[in-house]
């Protein structure tokens, strides 16, 4: 004899429930019978996307950020020139690479950096050439060359003596080749002093250009010529004075010798 089940259905068991028969669809152009459900109009999916898939109108992906070395670039082209061609190349690089922004930027502070780089060099190059032009020469020159006046020393020889007024640039030559000009006496003033006037700085010149540099055996028709800073040469810091023997035909090789 079987054991009861308590949990059965009354009348006995039960096989498995039958599905409901399935209701014919009505034919096209005709109406559907009253209370038969009608299932609604499946949604139209969004193009690119699968029906399931959740679509907000109207959103946007976040777009690219800005490359911080592109924007980097433009002041460091400003303020340190050659750094922002260096920052500029780089972030132009990551712009490619990365898909960000800042092209516009990275270009910009190469170009920034080139023109203040450029400028830079041609500062330097000025500077440099005016340092060149006050360097004093070393005595006598191996070749002829045209020197600033400030530049001459002690024993220098020139080819010939400039005409009376401001005399800016001179030719230097060996003093072995045909001259007229030597420089015999040279005295510096003080760095620090204040415009004295042009005649007191014409004295004090002249207290070293006295026939005695030349010595007993100094050549017949040597003159001494006074040399003297000018205002103008005085406030770019001349402070050289200087006398020259000069005559109308060649000096001796050397009158200081």
């Amino acid at each position: 004899m079987a054991d009861d089940d308590l949990f059965a259905p009354p009348g006995g068991p039960a096989g498995p429930p039958r599905p409901p028969a399935p209701v014919p669809p009505p034919p096209a152009g005709a109406p559907a019978p009253s209370g038969t459900p009608v299932p609604p109009p499946a949604a139209a999916a969004e193009p690119g996307f699968a029906p399931e898939t959740y679509y907000a109108p109207g959103w946007q992906p976040a777009p690219p950020r800005v490359e911080p070395l592109a924007v980097a670039s433009v002041p460091a082209g400003v303020v340190l020139g050659p750094v922002g061609i260096g920052l500029g190349a780089a972030g132009l690089s990551r712009v490619r690479s990365r898909g960000t922004h800042g092209r516009g930027l990275a270009v910009a502070g190469m170009v920034v950096g080139a023109v203040v780089t450029v400028a830079w060099t041609a500062g330097a190059l000025v500077w440099w050439q005016g340092e060149q032009a006050r360097t004093p020469l070393a005595g006598d020159v191996d070749a002829p060359q045209t020197v600033n006046a400030v530049q001459l020393v002690l024993g220098t020889c020139l080819d010939e003596l400039p005409p009376d007024g401001e005399v800016s640039r001179v030719r230097a030559v060996p003093c072995a080749d045909e001259h007229r000009a030597q420089v015999v006496a040279r005295t510096d003033l003080g760095a620090d002093e204040v415009w004295p006037g042009q005649q007191a700085v014409d004295r004090r010149v002249a207290r070293v250009c006295t026939p005695d540099v030349l010595g007993a055996d100094a050549p017949e028709g040597v003159e001494l010529v006074v040399w003297s800073p000018t205002e103008a040469s005085w406030r770019d810091g001349d402070r050289t004075g200087l006398c020259l023997a000069a005559g109308t035909d060649p000096l001796p090789a050397d009158l200081l010798g």
